[in-house]
């Protein structure tokens, strides 16, 4: 098993990409729950470059079952990927134009007050439950973005619940026929979900985004029901995994540096440099989404074959010396900070402006509600919260105030 999927892997991967830097920055690796084979790209020009090569997508529905078959792509979640970030030119276009009208930056700075009521709420409501300390994932990090998202999408706060228990299946590990079995319940599960959802909004149209793409799809945009499930499962996903790690990630690298702390606490105009670092030295995403050669291609040196399957760290290029001086320093102030935690071309995430707001304001409230925060656990204790590469995330990360 290549040491990235080991234990102390997952937990503190920057070693191994270091070294990976150094001595094979194009690598190929097997990826070991389903044999999967792929080249990962590790240097900051070469992921950059790849992410924005037109001949590498994202598009598996090209590929007949047997080329599936033979590099073990998956298609337990068909019903669930059809949307943006599994899509190639012109249907990305299309796909992407219709969500973009829901995040234009009036849109997101018109959020900024309920974001802040939601904070400030949920950092009262921990003091209250208990005076002396919380898990922050649990009760601060992930209730904040998937409320936002939840209201933004139109779904209910009462099945707030459902969407962790979704998600966090959806990025363990499946090796057995059993948890293969249960990825396709879970799958399914989220699938009728939504189909019921958008049922219930042509029925009964709100001012909401589920309502405003279902008002798409009928005004001749050519969005599929199977396309409006997809794209509402990845703005789920997309839209508050990433953040509650952001938000994890962050806090616990100010815990790690009380001295960069301190810098930002005694001059918070430094807020929006510092959300960027924590973006850069502990960015919420390890790797992009499999993309595959769509010809050969030749990369850094490296020849990736028609059809291989292509990672690129965006973790590992955010920490290359190349390109950014003493990487392996926390520094709040960093600037110029040109970090590719959100991705690079035509699949940058589009609710960059939302996460960075959110990561602003937790970071803030935290740092004013609770100036005595620190671990509450051995650093060394802190467990992963995937085995799989896409996520850089912690299970829990307990806090005494």
């Amino acid at each position: 098993m290549h040491p990235l999927f080991t234990l102390e892997g997952r937990k503190d991967p920057h070693p191994i990409y270091k070294r990976l830097r150094a001595e094979e920055p194009i690598s190929q690796i097997l990826e070991p729950y389903r044999k999967t084979p792929f080249w990962l790209l590790t240097r900051y020009a070469d992921c950059s470059d790849m992410l924005r090569d037109p001949r590498f997508g994202k598009d598996f529905t090209k590929w007949s079952p047997e080329e599936r078959e033979r590099l073990h792509v998956s298609s337990e979640f068909e019903a669930l990927g059809k949307h943006m970030l599994s899509a190639d030119p012109p249907d990305h276009t299309r796909l992407r134009s219709l969500v973009a009208k829901a995040f234009t930056p009036q849109i997101i700075e018109g959020l900024r007050g309920r974001i802040s009521t939601i904070a400030e709420n949920l950092v009262s409501a921990a003091l209250a439950r208990d005076p002396s300390g919380m898990d922050l994932v649990s009760q601060f990090s992930y209730p904040l973005p998937v409320t936002v998202i939840a209201e933004l999408l139109g779904v209910p706060a009462a099945d707030q619940d459902d969407f962790r228990r979704w998600t966090t299946t959806l990025f363990t590990p499946a090796d057995t026929e059993e948890q293969l079995a249960h990825l396709r319940a879970v799958g399914f599960e989220f699938f009728q979900y939504f189909m019921a959802l958008i049922e219930r909004r042509r029925v009964e149209p709100r001012d909401d985004l589920v309502s405003g793409l279902v008002a798409a799809e009928e005004g001749g945009d050519r969005l599929s029901t199977h396309e409006l499930v997809g794209m509402l499962f990845l703005l789920l996903v997309a839209g508050h995994e990433t953040t509650v790690n952001l938000i994890t990630n962050g806090m616990l690298a100010l815990m790690d540096h009380p001295e960069e702390r301190e810098r930002l606490v005694a001059d918070p105009s430094l807020l929006e440099s510092a959300v960027e670092e924590m973006l850069r030295y502990c960015g919420p995403v390890e790797t992009t989404t499999y993309r595959f050669a769509l010809e050969d291609v030749e990369i850094g040196g490296v020849t990736i074959r028609k059809n291989e399957l292509v990672l690129a760290s965006l973790l590992s290029a955010d920490h290359d010396e190349a390109r950014f001086p003493d990487a392996d320093r926390f520094d709040v102030g960093r600037k110029p900070n040109k970090h590719i935690a959100f991705g690079y071309g035509i699949h940058f995430c589009l609710g960059a402006p939302l996460a960075r707001l959110e990561a602003v304001i937790a970071v803030e409230t935290l740092l004013r509600r609770l100036p005595k925060m620190k671990l509450a656990v051995p650093r060394e204790s802190l467990e992963p919260s995937s085995m799989l590469l896409l996520l850089h995330a912690k299970k829990r990360l307990p806090i005494t105030f």
